[in-house]
């Protein structure tokens, strides 16, 4: 009883809703750094106690992408490999993983 009401909000919460935002509106044909992002916030929120709408969304974006977790993984390992995609930016940012 009144345990439903235990969620917590994750400190990312709001930066990472502008991004699975963005990736909400990617249909077809999700860039590498699309599917890193996609994967990056599937890991910080699985298991998560809270933020069940950006964990439904997660799964609306890998359903319109056709893809598994699994699938997913497997193509951000061989991004990763490459290791292009975190790289900084002109203003000299880099992408946080915390």
């Amino acid at each position: 009883m009144g345990n439903e009401n235990l969620d917590q909000k994750h400190p990312q919460n709001k930066k990472d809703r502008a991004t699975l935002d963005g990736l909400l509106k990617v249909q077809l044909d999700p860039s590498d750094r699309n599917l890193v992002e996609l994967a990056r916030l599937i890991i910080r929120y699985r298991n998560f106690p809270g933020a069940r709408d950006i964990q439904k969304d997660l799964q609306i974006v890998l359903n319109t992408w056709q893809l598994t977790e699994e699938e997913l993984y497997a193509k951000t390992r061989v991004i990763h490999a490459a290791g292009m995609v975190y790289r900084r930016t002109a203003t000299g940012e880099q992408q946080d993983w915390t």
